[in-house]
């Protein structure tokens, strides 16, 4: 008996059994289509997650720059370094969250 990752869910499952402990799935049952089907699904489902964290970046950002600017922090004080601190943590988030989707597109 050996273990193999379960197509839908990616947890150890038996090879011997018919469905997934975890998720359901049926892998017996399942056919070639059946598992691209489910890889493909499992791809979009991260990269529209990546995509959304890169929408939260990106709204840090520009909340962290228009508080430094524009909501009356002088700078030097508290308010203004964590409008600074915002805007870099936003951009560079934004940044890894596109660089990790580029490498999930050339997995293919």
């Amino acid at each position: 008996m050996a273990l193999i990752d379960c197509p839908s869910c990616n947890k150890k499952i038996s090879d011997k059994a018919d469905t997934c402990s975890h998720c359901d799935f049926l892998v017996g049952d399942a056919s070639a289509e059946d598992l691209l089907r489910k890889k493909n699904l499992n791809k979009f489902k991260k990269q529209h997650s990546i995509q959304n964290q890169s929408l939260l970046a990106m709204l840090m950002f520009v909340a962290g720059f228009g508080f430094m600017y524009w909501g009356g922090a002088q700078p030097g004080d508290l308010q203004h370094t964590m409008a600074i601190a915002v805007s870099v943590t936003g951009f560079v988030w934004y940044v890894v969250n596109r660089i990790r989707l580029i490498f999930i597109k050339r997995a293919n």
